[in-house]
C-alpha cells in the first residue's frame, strides 16, 4: 500500500470522524481536547479558535492538514465553524454548517494539481451520551454528500464539465458506541434509504466521453475498529502489529448502473442491475478475509460494432478467501471459494456460434471451494516487503495442503463435479518446474460430455479427428459409470513423483 494510498485512508477516517460525530464526551471541551490527541497520534495537525458562551463552545476555523510527502502534497480540511453544546442531562450536541471545503494538493509526474472538494448535508442531528470511557454517538441526516467543486494543474482551473463528481446518502441512521481505553474500541452501524452516485467528463482535448449514474436501496452497515494508541497510517505494519483490526459487514437491497458515452469516435452504453448483495471484509495483523455476493444480476452492453445489445444474467455471483498474511513457523489454514450460478446469455448472443439451437441452453454455473494450509514467510503487509517481492522471484509463502471441497463445472449439456485432498513436499522443488511435489487423491465425474461432442461434431466446431482424440483421452483418464453418458477418474498422485489414472500408472 503506498504512502498516498494509507494517507488518503487516514483522511477519509478523519472525515468520518467529523461528519459522524465520533468524539465527544460529557463536557464539550472533553470533546474538543480528545479529538485534537486522537487526530495529532494519526499524524494530522489540527487546530482552531475556541470560544465558549454559557453551555456552547464554538470552534471557528476548525483546520485538519497533513503532509502526503510521496506527491509532495498535502491535505487540508476547513470547517468554518463547529458547535458543541452541552444540553444538561448528559449529552453533546454536535453541529456543523450545512457545507465545508476538503483540498488535496500535490504534485504528479512534475505537474502541480490541486483538487477541492465539497462535502455537504441536510438537517445532519448528533447526540452523544454516555461516559468519558464509554460513549454512545446517535446520529440522522436527511442526506449526506459529497462533490467535486474544482481541479487545478499547474495553477490551471480545469473547465467545470470536464470532470463532475456528485455521491449523495438519503434517509441516514446511525449509531456509535466507543470504548476509549489502552486501545479505541468502536462498533458502528447504519443505515440509508439509498446512495445515489453521478460522475461525468469530458476529456478537452479528445472527444473521449463518458457519464455513470446510479443507485444502491436500502443499505445497511455493521462492523467493528480496534484503534491502538499511536496508530499511524505511515507504518501500517507495526500498526497492525500493535492491535489495529477492523471486521465488517455491508448489505443492500438492490443496485443499478448506469453508463454511457463515446471512445474512439463510436458510442458505447451500459446498464447493470442487481436484487442486492453483501460485502464483508476483516483484517488484523495475523489474517485478511472477504466475502462478497451479488444476486440476480443483469448486464446489457450496446456498441457501435454489434447491431444488437449483449444481455447477460446470473442468479448468483460471489468469491471470498481467507488468507494469513504475517510471517510465522507455523502452518496456517486459508481458505478460496467463488461460483457464477445460472448464468444465462440471450438468444441472439446464442445465435452468434449456435444459430440452429444445437447446444442445451440451460443456465450455467461453475462453483469452487477449496480449504487448506500454508507456511507464510513474509508480512504480506509490509509496504517494503511487497516491493521487494515484486522484483524478485522470492516465493512468499508455501503451500502444505489443498482439499478441494467442491468442484462443479456445468454448461451446454455437460456437467464436472469433483472433489479432492492433497499434501505438498516443499523439501522437493526439482521434480515439477520449481513446484512442490503434491500427494493426494482427486475424485472426477463427467456426464454428457460424449452427447456434447456429437453436437459440436454436427454443428462444424469440431472435427472427427479431435472428437477421436478427446475420447481416447477420455479412455485412458476415466472409466464408464452407471449411468449412460457417464464417465468416473480416480487421479492419484504418489509421494514419489507417480501419477494413477483408476489405478492404471500414466506418469
Amino acid at each position: 500500500m503506498s504512502v498516498f494510498l494509507r494517507r488518503s485512508c487516514g483522511a477519509a477516517l478523519a472525515y468520518a470522524v467529523i461528519t459522524q460525530g465520533a468524539f465527544a464526551e460529557v463536557t464539550a471541551k472533553d470533546v474538543w481536547s480528545d479529538w485534537q490527541s486522537y487526530m495529532s497520534s494519526m499524524g494530522y495537525t489540527v487546530s482552531g479558535d475556541e470560544s465558549v458562551s454559557g453551555d456552547v463552545t464554538t470552534i471557528s476555523n476548525l483546520t485538519m492538514t497533513m503532509d502526503i510527502p510521496e506527491n509532495d502534497g498535502k491535505f487540508d480540511m476547513v470547517v468554518p465553524e463547529m458547535k458543541l453544546t452541552e444540553n444538561g442531562d448528559g449529552t453533546v450536541s454536535i453541529n456543523f454548517p450545512d457545507s465545508f471545503p476538503m483540498t488535496i494538493s500535490g504534485d504528479a509526474e512534475g505537474e502541480a494539481f490541486s483538487v477541492d472538494v465539497l462535502y455537504t448535508h441536510s438537517q445532519l442531528e448528533m447526540l452523544v451520551s454516555g461516559s468519558p470511557e464509554d460513549m454512545t454517538y446517535d446520529y440522522s441526516a436527511d442526506s449526506l454528500g459529497i462533490s467535486l467543486d474544482k481541479i487545478e494543474v499547474d495553477g490551471e482551473a480545469m473547465p467545470d464539465d470536464a470532470l463532475v463528481v456528485k455521491v449523495s446518502m438519503n434517509d441516514f441512521t446511525g449509531k456509535s458506541r466507543m470504548l476509549i481505553g489502552e486501545n479505541r474500541d468502536v462498533d458502528q452501524s447504519f443505515t440509508a434509504a439509498d446512495l445515489t452516485y453521478d460522475l461525468m467528463f469530458d476529456e478537452p482535448d479528445s472527444d473521449e466521453k463518458a457519464r455513470i449514474n446510479g443507485k444502491l436501496e436500502k443499505l445497511a452497515f455493521e462492523g467493528e475498529n480496534i484503534i491502538p494508541a499511536g496508530f499511524n497510517f505511515a507504518d501500517i505494519q507495526s500498526a497492525y502489529e500493535a492491535g489495529f483490526s477492523f471486521s465488517g459487514v455491508f448489505d443492500y437491497a438492490a443496485g443499478m448502473t448506469n453508463i454511457a458515452g463515446t471512445s474512439e469516435g463510436e458510442d458505447f452504453s451500459m446498464a447493470s442491475s442487481s436484487e442486492g448483495g453483501r460485502f464483508a471484509a476483516s483484517i488484523d495483523a495475523e489474517r485478511l478475509a472477504y466475502d462478497v455476493e451479488q444476486n440476480s444480476s443483469k448486464l446489457e452492453v450496446t456498441t457501435a460494432e454489434l447491431p444488437f445489445p449483449i444481455e447477460i444474467a446470473m442468479a448468483k455471483a460471489g468469491f471470498k478467501f481467507e488468507f494469513p498474511i504475517k510471517a510465522s513457523e507455523e502452518i496456517q489454514p486459508f481458505g478460496f471459494a467463488m461460483n457464477l450460478t445460472d448464468f444465462t446469455m440471450s438468444d441472439v448472443l446464442w445465435s452468434m456460434f449456435d444459430p440452429a439451437g444445437e447446444l442445451p441452453r440451460d443456465p450455467a454455473t461453475i462453483s469452487l471451494d477449496t480449504s487448506g494450509t500454508a507456511k507464510v514467510m513474509v508480512n504480506i503487509l509490509d509496504p517494503e516487503v511487497a516491493e521487494s517481492l515484486e522484483s524478485s522471484d522470492e516465493m512468499p509463502g508455501e503451500l502444505h495442503s489443498l482439499k478441494v471441497n467442491e468442484l462443479l463445472v456445468s454448461l451446454v449439456g455437460a456437467k464436472l463435479t469433483g472433489d479432492g485432498d492433497f499434501t505438498f513436499d516443499n523439501s522437493n522443488t526439482e521434480s515439477i518446474d520449481d513446484l512442490p511435489v503434491p500427494a493426494g487423491v482427486a475424485n472426477l465425474q463427467l456426464v454428457g460430455a460424449n452427447a456434447l461432442i456429437d453436437k459440436l461434431i454436427g454443428m462444424g466446431l469440431m472435427s472427427d479427428n479431435d472428437a477421436m482424440g478427446a475420447r481416447m483421452m477420455m479412455g485412458m483418464m476415466a472409466v464408464p459409470g452407471e449411468e449412460p453418458d457417464t464417465l468416473n477418474s480416480t487421479i492419484e498422485f504418489t509421494e514419489d513423483g507417480q501419477i494413477l489414472a483408476n489405478g492404471q500408472r500414466i506418469k
